[in-house]
């Protein structure tokens, strides 16, 4: 084992996750650790699904739902630092449709923090199809509409700001590419990321385990290729950019290892400058809570914390709360995660990197907790 890490306390993860995959309190899970740069468990128990047909293996393919936005938000920070637009660009300079007050002075700065002024909305025209990205933009600008003046509220935006951000990014493109080019060709191929796209390529259909919502998620995932309430999950592909990709736990730890070394990936190249990651750590949102994991806390009993959001990244955070990166995480952690399925954090301080990915899709409330659980018995054995 890796000077740093106990061996047993490590071992800690695989004990909880096989308990709770017996219960049956979700179907399996595959994780990665790593300190400093080196994997310290590899873990891959359970399946993918409720009738226990297909076992989870360390390469399994997961949809990683608004983990996808995550890849959105480091190629909008490339942009910013190429110069196409600043964290200043209100929305309306790049796509004139998204105009009326309040939204219309909406900057890319309050599109990474959420806090925009448009509620969350979590589908635009109900039974619309989500494979196109135009589509998605021309329903965004229609429903999305301002209720507060951008800065006020964090809402958290399950689909209209990294439906625009991904248009930001489609529309100042030098090269007028479709944006999974500019995905694959600007951040997946420099990481190495082969088992990741927007859809489910050849290679990666055997290994997929398709979604299972288990009633969590009251929408439809409509797809014009695929049948089914969630066909878009099992699409070949599609641009649904803020929770359209799929991934595995070795292509999430590439991303976040490139994160933790300062913007350079493991080869060598560098894909964003340390000035920029040191102002994506920073909490923006200060004291605001983030409205949507507001009314989880109201519902479900404990005390509402703050969003703590930087620039495309969730923050852990000074003060001790309900958090899927754990209590004993430092104040430093940052990452993403996507709906009651998977996540990853970064831990600068420790150098410590945990990515989660699962099946068998919890409540919020439910997710947090577990999630808090497994980051905690992370950092436990780190020594």
């Amino acid at each position: 084992m890796t000077p740093g890490i106990d061996a047993d306390r490590i071992e800690a993860i695989r004990t909880t996750v096989t308990a709770d995959v017996e219960r049956g309190r979700y179907w399996g899970a595959a994780i990665k650790v790593a300190r400093a740069g080196e994997v310290v468990l590899d873990l891959a128990v359970g399946t993918a699904d409720a009738a226990r047909t297909q076992p989870i293996r360390t390469d399994t393919v997961f949809s990683v739902l608004s983990v996808t936005k995550a890849f959105v938000n480091i190629l909008v920070l490339r942009a910013v630092e190429a110069g196409r637009f600043a964290l200043t660009t209100p929305m309306t300079e790049i796509v004139p449709e998204y105009s009326g007050a309040p939204r219309e002075t909406a900057t890319i700065f309050h599109f990474l923090t959420h806090t925009t002024g448009v509620p969350a909305l979590w589908e635009m025209r109900p039974g619309m199809a989500l494979d196109d990205l135009s589509e998605a933009v021309e329903a965004v600008c229609e429903r999305a509409l301002g209720t507060n003046p951008p800065g006020l509220r964090c809402d958290y935006s399950p689909m209209a700001n990294h439906v625009l951000l991904g248009e930001a990014l489609r529309r100042t493109d030098p090269e007028k590419r479709a944006i999974a080019d500019i995905l694959r060709e600007d951040l997946l191929e420099p990481l190495g990321m082969t088992d990741t796209a927007l859809g489910i390529k050849p290679h990666m259909r055997a290994r997929h385990a398709v979604p299972d919502f288990r009633g969590t998620v009251p929408i439809k995932h409509l797809s014009s290729q695929v049948d089914g309430d969630n066909g878009l999950f099992e699409a070949e592909s599609q641009e649904a950019v803020w929770m359209g990709g799929a991934s595995t736990t070795a292509d999430l730890l590439a991303l976040a290892d490139m994160v933790r070394r300062g913007g350079v990936s493991a080869n060598g190249r560098r894909l964003l400058a340390p000035r920029t990651l040191e102002l994506a750590r920073r909490n923006w949102t200060g004291d605001l809570p983030n409205e949507l994991y507001r009314t989880v806390a109201l519902r479900n009993g404990y005390e509402p914390a703050p969003a703590y959001l930087g620039l495309g990244f969730s923050l852990r955070g000074e003060r001790i709360v309900r958090h899927q990166f754990g209590t004993l995480t430092t104040p430093s952690t940052f990452g993403n995660y996507g709906a009651g399925s998977c996540m990853f954090w970064i831990d600068p301080e420790l150098d410590l990197v945990f990515v989660a990915l699962t099946a068998g899709l919890l409540p919020q409330a439910d997710n947090i907790t577990r999630f808090q659980t497994l980051s905690d018995l992370a950092v436990a054995a780190a020594v």
